[in-house]
Order: structure tokens, then sequence, then C-alpha cells
């Protein structure tokens, strides 16, 4: 089969697996506090049907796996998940975005099923500021997932930070002070416009310029080749002259769409070209009809081709998604 690659010569090498809408926290710029009505059980994707998807996509030349949610980690057979993609051949690489509740009891066995490393959001390191953000208090679970990767050997350990003006943008360099003594790779990213109020305001959000500007107030940031960086949406620096690095994702001010190389399939079975997209194609209904891995394979391609050449953020016409965050999967 012929690999994934849109009219604008970007091949696809990612996916982006949402395998649950239901999370366990209720971060601001995701969702509301009393969350949003769940996608119904029986449109959402089985095991079975999430591995023949991936091995569709696996054969159209997608390398690498990210499992997200939602929270990945309430979906009850997620290692049984981890388990069939890691027996696909060629096999992908397998990661997951996580909040890291509950990453300390299932860390060891996700490992042990083909998990390579984690992505963990982590966004203050305060109790009380992690509670008024979140909306649970579950810092301390949080943390000990974190190390509890570490310790299996998810690495690196990459933390996922979005800083929010007046909120939490007083703890830049404290967060990355703790990255580094951890040995953690942190990742600051520009808060988008996904979230289900659709109350983004970009004038509240930290640009990944005043980013930069806040941690060079403690450190010395070298900017790494755009050559280092390849398809990857952080822009790195070594801090300090390195090995160590940190990394700013400024998806908003400084888009990278024109070496995007993800696709998404959300919980429900619908692929994505791009998370701002406003429409998707729909892989469940056909799947679960009896169509052909070869009929399969061909939808994934239609959607590829329909990408746009970038998101649209900065463009005077540009409307969030429908799907907020947590049913798109990140």
């Amino acid at each position: 089969m012929t690999g994934l690659v849109d009219r604008y010569g970007r091949v696809h090498r990612d996916l982006r697996i949402s395998v649950t809408d239901r999370c366990s926290l209720r971060c601001t710029y995701c969702m509301p506090e009393q969350g949003v009505p769940w996608l119904p059980r029986d449109t959402m994707l089985t095991t079975e049907e999430v591995v023949r998807l991936a091995g569709v996509a696996v054969s159209l030349g997608i390398e690498e796996i990210r499992l997200t949610g939602g929270e990945p980690l309430l979906r009850r057979d997620l290692v049984d998940v981890v388990a069939g993609l890691a027996a696909l051949d060629p096999a992908p690489e397998i990661s997951m975005t996580t909040n890291g509740v509950g990453l300390d009891k299932t860390a060891a066995a996700l490992r042990d099923a083909g998990l390579t490393r984690v992505n963990v959001s982590i966004d203050t390191l305060r109790r009380e500021r992690f509670l008024e953000l979140a909306k649970r208090d579950r810092i301390r679970d949080t943390l000990a997932g974190i190390e509890a990767a570490a310790a299996a050997g998810l690495v690196p350990v990459k933390l996922n930070t979005v800083l929010m003006r007046g909120v939490n943008d007083d703890e830049a360099v404290d967060l990355l002070a703790f990255a580094l003594e951890h040995d953690y790779q942190l990742r600051f990213i520009e808060q988008m416009p996904l979230d289900a109020q659709h109350a983004w305001d970009r004038s509240q959000m930290i640009t990944g310029e005043e980013i930069l500007e806040r941690l060079r107030t403690a450190y010395e940031l070298t900017p790494l080749p755009d050559e280092a960086r390849g398809s990857a949406p952080a822009e790195l620096f070594l801090v300090d002259g390195g090995p160590a690095t940190v990394g700013v994702i400024a998806s908003v001010t400084m888009p990278f769409c024109g070496t995007c190389d993800r696709v998404r399939l959300t919980a429900d079975g619908m692929i994505r070209n791009c998370l701002f997209a406003t429409g998707e194609t729909d892989l469940r209904t056909p799947l679960r009809s009896g169509a052909s891995d070869a009929e399969l394979a061909d939808l994934f391609r239609e959607s590829i081709g329909a990408k746009l050449p970038g998101h649209g953020i900065n463009e005077p016409g540009f409307l969030q998604p429908p799907r907020p965050m947590s049913r798109i999967g990140g």
C-alpha cells in the first residue's frame, strides 16, 4: 500500500489514537468543572478495532503511535491495547500522553506490554494551584505517576506544561528547575483554542516568546538547529550549554504546519487530518459493516488527501473545531 502523503508533500508517520474521551481531571483550558457529556459507549472502538485500524495505518507507513484521551489510563483494557499495537508488524513505537493519575499502579505493566515512553501533563508544582486548575486534589498522584514512569524505564519522561497569564506563568522557572533536577524533559505549550467552553482568549495566552523571556531570567538558552527538530512540534533549546534541553511548542504564534506528519483517530473511530479540522472521516461505520483493510486504507488516504496547508488559527475566518480537546486526543 502506498504511504500517507498529502497534496503538499507531507508524509504522515505519526498516528495519535484517543482511547477514551473521559478524564479524571477538569483542567480549565480543556473542559468545564462539571465535565461534558461522554460519548456513548457503543460508539467507542473496541481493543480489536483499535488494533485493526492501527494495523492499516502501519501498512501505510505509520511508524509512531501516541495513545491519548481524555485520560487513557481510565480505559480498563489499556494494557491489552498496548500489547495489541506492539504485536503489529512492523512494530511501531508506542508512547502515551497522560495526566499521570494512576500511572504509579500501571507503569510497569504498560512497559511490559510494549509502551516505550510517556508525556505527562503538569501545569503547576503547588497543591492549591493544582486544585484550582484541575478541580481535583490529585497533584500527589500526578507526581507519583511521573516517578513511576521513570522507575519503569519509560524514558525520556516528558512533561507538558501550559502557562496561563496570571494563573501559573510565575512558575516557568520553577517547573524547569524541577525537570532538570529529575532528568525529565519539559515542553511548554501555548494554550490553544480547543476548550469545550469555547472561551479561549488569545490575549490571555502566554506566547512562546514570553515563555523564553521568563526562562532566560534564570537560565541561558541556546536554540538547537532546525534539523534537530525535524517534524517534532517543539523547538528545543540547550539549557546552560546542555546536555539538558527545554522545548517550546508555539502552535499559535509560530505554526509548524509545513512539517506536520500527524493524523488522529478519535475514540469513536473518526479520522482527523488536523487537530483543528472542522471535518472528519468515519472509519467506525465501514469497519463494523465489513469493510476490507484495502477499503479502510482508502479512507485514510482520502482524509489525508483533503488536509489543508495549515490550521488557520491566525486567519480572520478561523473557526474552533466542534470537538474539544478531550474528544479529539492530543
